[in-house]
């Protein structure tokens, strides 16, 4: 892939103008987008499709959880806007919907575990298993499925690489230039460590969207991407 398709821009912006405003900012610098749960929620499902018209694509990361029946006619919804991603939780019953449901090209995505817990979140929430334990039952799970990809953080990366080999795209968050502060985020990495560890796609957001110049902050990490790629290359 080129290096710049591997950079998802996320949306994380309040409004449809900001949204419209960052894209026009960033041109052709980023190819594709995501939509979460704020710009979804703020006109984000109706832009979806005319990015896409655009020539972007689209990453609508929405998270379904839900019974099969209600997953199954979210997923129909979703893939008549023309996204090329969708997220949902990666719990079998979610993923087996999901998939059964999918059509137009869209591809599905199971979130193994969120960046922004730990594992004693975990256990308070009451799980037994580690972070590292509950990600790659996730995605031996999500293989036997047929899910497209996965979601998980840059600490699992390697590990779901060696389990999953080629059979699923890995989706990264958690993304951090050198010396951006982490925010809410608990397990995250350098664009090239990421990239390094086996990632296919990038999900960019703060370092981006709230950057001073938001468009060389997107060069820099897309360069980034193209010096692993090279190197990788080489060997």
């Amino acid at each position: 892939m080129d290096p710049r398709d591997r950079l998802i821009v996320a949306l994380d912006v309040p409004s449809m103008d900001a949204a419209q405003a960052m894209v026009t900012r960033l041109g052709d610098t980023a190819s594709f987008y995501k939509i979460g749960y704020q710009l979804a929620f703020a006109g984000g499902l109706d832009y979806a499709p005319k990015l896409v018209q655009s020539g972007k694509r689209v990453f609508l990361d929405l998270k379904h959880h839900d019974i099969a029946n209600t997953v199954a006619a979210g997923v129909k919804s979703v893939a008549r806007l023309g996204a090329s991603f969708l997220t949902v939780h990666a719990l079998p019953q979610v993923m087996h919907a999901a998939v059964d449901a999918r059509e137009s090209g869209l591809r599905i995505l199971g979130v193994t575990v969120l960046t922004s817990l730990s594992d004693a979140d975990l256990a308070k929430a009451g799980y037994a298993a580690t972070v590292r334990e509950l990600a790659l039952l996730r995605a031996e799970q999500a293989c036997e499925i047929g899910v497209d990809g996965l979601v998980c953080s840059p600490e699992e990366l390697s590990t779901l690489r060696a389990a999953v080999g080629n059979k699923l795209v890995l989706v990264c968050p958690g993304i951090r230039p050198a010396g951006a502060p982490a925010g809410d985020q608990k397990r995250v990495a350098t664009p090239a460590a990421a990239i390094g560890a086996g990632a296919d796609y990038l999900v960019v957001g703060r370092p981006i969207i709230t950057a001073s110049d938001p468009k060389a902050a997107a060069q820099a990490i897309i360069a980034e991407i193209a010096g692993v790629t090279r190197k990788e290359a080489s060997q």
